[in-house]
């Protein structure tokens, strides 16, 4: 199954995954096959050791079961990737306009909300901070996918939000 991991900056990486008859996985990245071996804690499904090419980084994923929008921790530094499959994106181009998903921004993780950056009226630029969440005593700047206007905000400073929570709405 090919998988598009497309980064806050607008870069995307293909990522080519294959389950083989003999239980392992087989990973190319960009065409290039990786040597890739997992372990995930039973107990805590979001904590992953994996080894590629010999290295090992332990993982911590982060994000709402069904959502594109992951969060990573790997070597103390945290990063969100939005990762779809070569299925989602037919459907979804099938489908534009599905549903309100897009400019939704929501909490990838239980936290607190820090600071609001938006007030409803504002307008916005794609990628432009709009909330900051606080998780794991880390702060998550999260940002707008979309440019314009915001309509709708969901929380204040200080609200304890669930993983999935809407903060923020804004409309092209």
């Amino acid at each position: 199954m090919r998988y598009y991991v497309t980064f806050p900056d607008g870069a995307e990486v293909a990522v080519d995954v294959t389950h083989l008859p003999t239980g392992e996985t087989r990973v190319a990245v960009e065409g290039r096959t990786l040597s890739t071996d997992t372990v995930v804690a039973p107990a805590r499904p979001q904590y992953s050791n994996v080894r590629i090419d010999g290295r090992v980084v332990d993982l911590f994923m982060e994000g709402k079961t069904g959502s594109p929008e992951v969060g990573v921790v790997a070597h103390g530094h945290r990063f969100y990737a939005r990762v779809e499959s070569e299925r989602t994106r037919a459907v979804a181009a099938r489908n534009p306009h599905n549903g309100d998903a897009e400019g939704l921004v929501s909490s990838p993780m239980n936290g607190r909300v820090l600071k609001l950056l938006v007030a409803e009226g504002d307008a916005v630029t794609a990628g432009q901070p709009v909330c900051v969440v606080e998780a794991m005593k880390m702060e998550n700047e999260l940002a707008a996918d979309v440019s314009g206007k915001v309509t709708g905000v969901f929380v204040a400073a200080g609200d304890t939000v669930e993983a999935g929570a809407k903060l923020v709405r804004v409309e092209a």
